[in-house]
């Protein structure tokens, strides 16, 4: 359980994703079993027993897999845990370990290519269903689950995450028979199955942002009815330790409601909610976000221009002479440290462009250039650019944007002839 992320990779490495693994066979044989009602019938009894089935196991699943075991939203007793933990493997979507890691490591990558199941950067297809065949994304790292593993009875359950499901099946089917077992269980795990995935492929892509997460999470009042408050994706990916998503008191949220309720009969105990701050995006955005809205907005500046025309205006800087002279002697001093540590020729050639960098980009930072965007229009376009920054954070944005944005243009600039240092 406890396989660091190399190891991961590495045994993932193994195999081929062509492959249909074992823990894929449920799903597949599941929704062909769904096509056996053709023999068994379907009643009204039976619709209605495959929607209770599919609202009862959808707030276990969010309540469950998604706000105690992946971000502890919430707090219960042990045997709680347990009983959690056993209902949530109803639903036929592996152990909470498992699931916890999937999770944990989709909200450290979010919407990067090292997402499972990223819209952005895989098919619909894909990051709905197709990541399941993959052995490569569909072995997560244990190693950041250790709060899970510490706990034999949650081992127990990952490693028979069969039995609960089967338990249900067999209730049901003793109690109803073949087409309640079909009609009520099967179909309402299919539907379960494709309303859980509908937020790793859906609040992706429709809906709207309300916070700046640095992702492409998006809040959805149908995704939130189908899936009972999952559709709330944006609230929860701006405050994820959250018990409600739903931050508004007119954003539906059942599994909430159903949480509440049980921490009245002392079932549950200490609902994390989210701080005010962020409720009302004031609150200063960290330092991850901060850095992927500045590239993202650095990346909107033409850089190749800016060099072009900084070199071919080079003649109406007084300083010039300075800076070239100063360059030299930074390239000269990094090869003579080169010397002394007895490094190579390339270690000492990255070492003399490396200060010439840092060295260029300090003196266009201090010095009044033309054609280089100044912090103000830089200001204004993080303002157009990401209309739902906090006010607290836009000079954040801004500053670092035009650091990134300056150490690009002084990359181009020192590949111009008239600014290499002598050697």
């Amino acid at each position: 359980m406890r396989q660091s992320a190399t190891a991961t990779a590495a045994k993932a490495e193994e195999f081929h994703d062509d492959i249909i693994y074992p823990a894929s066979i449920p799903f597949l044989v599941v929704h062909l079993a769904a096509f056996a009602a053709i023999w068994t019938g379907v009643t009204v009894g039976a619709v209605l027993l495959c929607i209770g089935l599919y609202a009862i196991r959808m707030i276990i699943v969010t309540a469950a897999y998604h706000r105690y075991f992946s971000h502890r939203s919430f707090r219960t007793s042990r045997v709680g845990q347990f009983v959690l933990a056993f209902l949530a493997q109803t639903s036929l979507q592996r152990g909470v370990i498992w699931w916890a890691a999937i999770h944990r490591h989709h909200h450290k990558h979010s919407d990067t290519e090292l997402d499972v199941h990223s819209p952005v950067h895989r098919s619909f297809l894909y990051s709905h269903v197709g990541w399941i065949f993959s052995n490569r994304d569909d072995t997560p790292d244990y190693s950041t689950v250790q709060d899970l593993t510490a706990f034999p009875e949650l081992r127990f359950l990952e490693r028979f995450h069969h039995l609960p499901w089967v338990v249900v099946a067999l209730i049901v089917f003793a109690l109803g028979g073949w087409m309640a077992l079909v009609v009520g269980w099967v179909w309402s795990t299919i539907l379960l199955y494709h309303g859980s995935f509908s937020i790793n492929s859906l609040a992706h892509v429709h809906g709207k942002q309300r916070y700046v997460t640095g992702d492409d999470s998006r809040n959805n009042w149908w995704l939130a009815i189908l899936t009972m408050g999952e559709g709330w994706h944006n609230n929860h990916h701006a405050y994820q330790s959250s018990t409600r998503q739903g931050f508004r008191w007119y954003e539906w949220d059942p599994t909430y409601y159903t949480l509440k309720a049980l921490s009245w009969l002392g079932v549950v105990w200490d609902l994390r909610a989210p701080p005010e701050e962020v409720v009302n995006n004031e609150r200063r955005l960290g330092r991850r976000v901060v850095e992927q809205l500045a590239h993202q907005l650095a990346e909107q500046f033409p850089v190749d221009r800016i060099a072009a025309q900084l070199r071919a205006a080079w003649d109406q800087v007084p300083d010039l002479e300075e800076i070239r002279r100063d360059l030299s002697a930074r390239a000269g001093g990094a090869m003579a440290r080169a010397g002394e540590a007895r490094a190579s020729l390339t270690e000492g050639a990255r070492l003399r462009a490396g200060e010439a960098r840092q060295y260029l980009a300090e003196r266009l930072d201090s010095v009044q250039l033309p054609h280089l965007p100044s912090r103000e229009e830089i200001r204004q376009r993080v303002r157009r650019s990401f209309t739902q920054v906090p006010d607290v954070s836009v000079d954040d944005v801004a500053e670092r944007a035009r650091q990134i944005l300056i150490e690009d243009v002084s990359s181009r600039l020192l590949d111009a002839p008239e600014l290499k240092p002598a050697t």
